[in-house]
């Protein structure tokens, strides 16, 4: 029977393929579970439109992405912190005071696309990523600066 896999499904395909299974793992399986659906030619025509439509908002987010990118890779951004003796932090640079700091620049970067991995405690300056989208990672540096 042919169906089209509407989830994942482990060791068979992606949604929006269209597989051959057998029968009874179809009806007994796949089917009652919301797996999948019979492929016929009205569903089969909706899942090429389904497929296309998302190949197109996907090309569109990238391209964007690309040009945001552009826009920061390897810029320097500068973040002011309290210090006390020795020159040590309160507290912590966060990827939420880093994303604060690009969008001064007129650039509004959510803060979870940020690859900070953890938070700066010290003084200086530092090398990081930014996942924009798949294949889009432009590079910047966080200068960490005190003040007081």
């Amino acid at each position: 029977m042919k169906v089209i896999l509407q989830k994942d499904v482990l060791n068979l395909g992606d949604a929006g393929d269209i597989k051959e299974v057998a029968d009874g793992y179809a009806r007994n399986f796949l089917l009652p579970r919301r797996l999948a659906v019979r492929a016929n030619d009205g569903n089969t025509k909706v899942i090429v439109h389904q497929k296309r439509l998302a190949d197109l908002k996907r090309d569109k987010r990238t391209k964007v992405m690309k040009d945001l990118g552009a826009s920061i890779d390897g810029k320097v951004y500068e973040i002011k912190v309290k210090v006390g003796e020795n020159d040590r932090l309160f507290g912590s640079v966060t990827a939420g005071d880093i994303a604060l700091a690009i969008k001064k620049t007129g650039v509004e970067i959510d803060k979870r696309k940020l690859d900070l991995g953890e938070p700066l405690k010290a003084l200086g300056e530092y090398k990081m990523k930014v996942r924009l989208a798949e294949g889009v990672t432009p590079n910047i540096q966080v200068k960490v600066i005190g003040e007081g």
